[in-house]
């Protein structure tokens, strides 16, 4: 493990080499290099391993290694195309680290970064279809009694990878999971049913197959019960 007094170079170099590299063109620098080579032993280790859950698990444990020269080109870099970082964006999902992968995704959208040749999706597409689902899987998983507050956080984040990719061009599908994921998170929250349903109308709109129909129906009816209430409450007053 690196030690701080070496992430500390690791950051300030990357940040300079990011900053020395035109919009567009690839990014280089002796930081690039070595976080390239590292990448290339770490897709090597991946590529062994057969379990999916392990493979995450086993970026879980390489990811760190990646910190510090993420952090210095996302400080000063003008948007050269870069493979360390767009996969460590892509990593960051896939382990549900959904902050530190819209980190970056803020920066490639406004950069145009392309996602690495491997991988058969633009960049608006994999932030959109990778942050719908790691939350529709996190609220899966989730608790009853701890999903309000994981929900209100699933919603920032969701919120800001919708804003993110509004307007790119992608396939409806996938933006209608996105908004199927903004629709269930913001029911999960509890607070907000129209919103909810206008998320789950949308996703209905772009995919009729998306499956939130009985949902959209069943938030209708606790809507417009909840507003019978307000209006008996508001004529007792």
């Amino acid at each position: 493990m690196s030690s701080p007094a070496r992430k500390h170079y690791q950051r300030i170099t990357a940040a300079l080499a990011a900053g020395d590299v035109s919009p567009g063109r690839p990014q280089t620098g002796e930081q690039f290099e070595i976080f390239a080579a590292a990448l290339w032993e770490a897709r090597r280790t991946l590529k062994d391993i057969k379990s999916i859950e392990a493979k995450v698990e086993k970026k879980r444990e390489l990811l760190p290694e990646f910190d510090a020269y993420v952090a210095g080109v996302l400080e000063g870099g003008n948007g050269a195309q870069d493979e360390v970082l767009m996969t460590v964006m892509l990593w960051r999902f896939d382990i549900g680290d959904l902050a530190g992968g819209l980190a970056i995704a803020r920066y490639a959208m406004q950069h145009n970064l392309d996602t690495p040749d491997r991988f058969e999706r633009d960049t608006a597409s994999i932030v959109a279809e990778q942050v719908a689902d790691e939350a529709l899987a996190s609220l899966e998983a989730t608790e009853e009694a701890d999903l309000p507050e994981i929900a209100a956080q699933l919603v920032m984040h969701l919120a800001e990878a919708e804003a993110l990719v509004r307007d790119a061009d992608m396939h409806d599908q996938i933006r209608a999971k996105l908004h199927k994921a903004l629709g269930y998170a913001y029911r999960a929250k509890g607070e907000q049913p129209a919103e909810a349903i206008e998320h789950l109308k949308r996703a209905l709109q772009l995919n009729d197959r998306v499956g939130v129909k009985k949902d959209i129906e069943k938030l209708e009816r606790e809507l417009k019960q909840q507003n019978a209430g307000d209006q008996a409450t508001d004529t007792k007053a």
